[in-house]
């Protein structure tokens, strides 16, 4: 199974593509996708949607797991990253990939066993059980893949999830 992971963003937009082997995760390719802030807002969506719709037809991943928004104290801010994060599911689900969404404390969980777990944590976790090594990971590009083990972990453990078909 590819699971593809995404952390959105309204100017980095993390991706992680993983594979489910029978008894471990291989980190298949990661990164992040980059648009101009110099764009106007409506713009920077429009090459968002785009930008997944050819992720997708490159990676061909089975699944995707999504980030949910967390909120911030700053409002605007949240409400730009859930427009970000709703084109995003748009473009999946013009491609009729299944898409599950999690929330930021259930990735954590899951993948470090503490939901309040710092960003550093979840970054060396992600290296061990992909083994990477000291790989060089943005911090985009590791929640991504965070975002795809947890669904991996959750396809292996099944807990009451809720998943588009």
């Amino acid at each position: 199974m590819l699971v593809l992971g995404i952390d959105p963003g309204t100017q980095l937009i993390g991706f992680g593509l993983i594979r489910s082997e029978t008894d471990r995760f291989v980190s298949v390719e990661s990164g992040r996708l980059e648009v101009r802030k110099e764009l106007l807002f409506p713009d920077r969506l429009n090459c968002i949607y785009h930008e997944i719709l050819d992720l997708v037809n490159r990676m061909r991943p089975d699944v995707t797991a999504v980030e949910e928004v967390y909120v911030t104290t700053n409002a605007k801010t949240t409400l730009r990253l859930g427009h970000a994060r709703g084109v995003i599911l748009s473009a999946l689900v013009e491609k009729k990939i299944p898409i599950a969404e999690y929330a930021p404390r259930e990735i954590k969980q899951a993948v470090v066993g503490n939901g309040g777990a710092a960003k550093i944590q979840v970054q060396w976790m992600v290296r061990q059980m992909l083994c990477l090594g000291s790989a060089e990971l943005s911090e985009d590009e590791s929640d991504a893949l965070a975002v795809a083990l947890c669904h991996g972990l959750r396809a292996l453990h099944p807990v009451s999830k809720r998943m588009r078909p």
